[in-house]
C-alpha cells in the first residue's frame, strides 16, 4: 500500500546580501542586482515513515562561506515534532556543504545516496579546487566513517525507498544529484533539492553556475517536472518564494517552516 506523506521545508539560512550572477550561468541583469537565496532542510512524514531530507551545514562550515545560519538546521526538525535522535532515515541529494553537514547529529540514521555521489566526492574529481570547493572534507571523512559503522545505503539510478517515497537520480550539479518525489493528497510532489536550485533556472532555462555538467543539469529541470503532477508541485532547493507560496504549520511558525505537501496559496511566480 502508498503512504501519503506530509511534506515539510525548514529554513534554517539565507545568503543575503548575493548578487544574481552567483545564481545564473548567464545573469539576466546586466547591473547584476541583489538576488538572495534561503537553505533548507525538508522532512516527508507519513503515518509508517519519517524520513528526513538533507541536513545542512553548520554553523563553522556556513559561517565560513559567509552564509547566516538562523538555527540549526536538525535541531530545528523539533518544531515540527521530528526528534532527531529518533530518525532511522536520511535521504543525502548530494554532499555540498549546506545538504551534508551534522550527520553526528542522527544516531540512528542510515544515510541514502547515490553510487556515483560517493565515487565522486572520494575521487580524483575532487583534484580540482573549482569542483571541490562547495564539499566540505569533515562532512565527506564522516559520511565514510558512517559507511564503515553499516549506516550508509547506496542507490544506482532512480529508486523506490519505501511506497509513495522514491528516489531520483540526475547528476548535472555533482555526479551524484538525485532528487526526492513523495506522494501527498495533492499528487505527487517533488522536492527538488538543488536538482532546481531556483524556478527562474528552469523556467529561463539559464542553469545555477555551480555545475559539474550543464547539459545534465538542464535535463535534470525537465525530469524534476516530469515527474511532478504539476509545476505547481515542485519545491525548488533555494528559492526564497517557496516561503509565500505555501502555509506554516502553525502560526508560530510562519517564515520559518511550511507545508508543501497541501496546495499553494498563490501560483509558481513567472520569472
Amino acid at each position: 500500500m502508498t503512504d501519503t506523506y506530509k511534506l515539510y521545508a525548514i529554513k534554517y539560512g539565507t545568503h543575503d546580501p548575493r548578487p544574481a550572477s552567483q545564481n545564473f550561468m548567464n545573469p539576466p541583469d546586466p547591473h547584476d542586482a541583489p538576488y538572495p537565496i534561503d537553505y533548507f532542510v525538508w522532512a516527508c512524514v507519513s503515518e509508517n515513515h519519517t524520513v528526513v531530507v538533507d541536513t545542512g551545514f553548520n554553523e563553522h562550515s556556513g559561517g565560513r562561506r559567509g552564509r547566516t545560519m538562523f538555527r540549526c538546521p536538525v535541531d530545528s526538525l523539533r518544531l515540527i515534532g521530528i526528534d532527531p535522535d529518533e530518525v532511522t532515515d536520511v535521504v543525502v541529494t548530494h554532499m555540498h556543504y549546506d545538504h551534508g553537514g551534522n550527520f553526528d547529529k542522527f544516531p540512528k540514521a542510515t544515510f541514502h545516496i547515490q553510487d556515483k555521489e560517493m565515487s565522486y566526492i572520494t575521487g580524483r574529481y575532487m583534484r580540482y579546487p573549482a569542483l571541490r570547493n562547495s564539499f566540505d572534507a569533515d562532512d565527506v571523512c564522516e559520511l565514510v566513517r558512517d559507511l564503515y559503522k553499516d549506516r550508509v545505503e547506496f542507490h544506482d539510478g532512480d529508486d523506490e525507498l519505501f511506497p509513495g517515497l522514491t528516489l531520483h537520480h540526475v547528476g548535472g550539479h555533482t555526479q551524484g544529484m538525485q532528487f526526492v518525489r513523495a506522494w501527498t493528497e495533492r499528487g505527487w510532489v517533488v522536492l527538488a533539492s538543488d536538482a532546481m536550485h531556483l524556478f527562474a533556472n528552469w523556467q529561463h532555462k539559464n542553469p545555477f553556475p555551480t555545475v559539474l555538467h550543464i547539459g545534465d543539469m538542464l535535463e535534470g529541470h525537465k525530469k524534476v517536472v516530469r515527474l511532478a503532477e504539476t509545476p505547481e508541485h515542485v519545491i525548488p532547493g533555494h528559492d526564497p518564494q517557496v516561503l509565500e507560496m505555501y502555509p506554516a504549520p502553525s502560526k508560530d511558525l510562519e517564515g520559518i517552516v511550511i507545508q508543501v505537501d497541501l496546495p499553494p496559496l498563490k501560483p509558481v511566480p513567472q520569472a
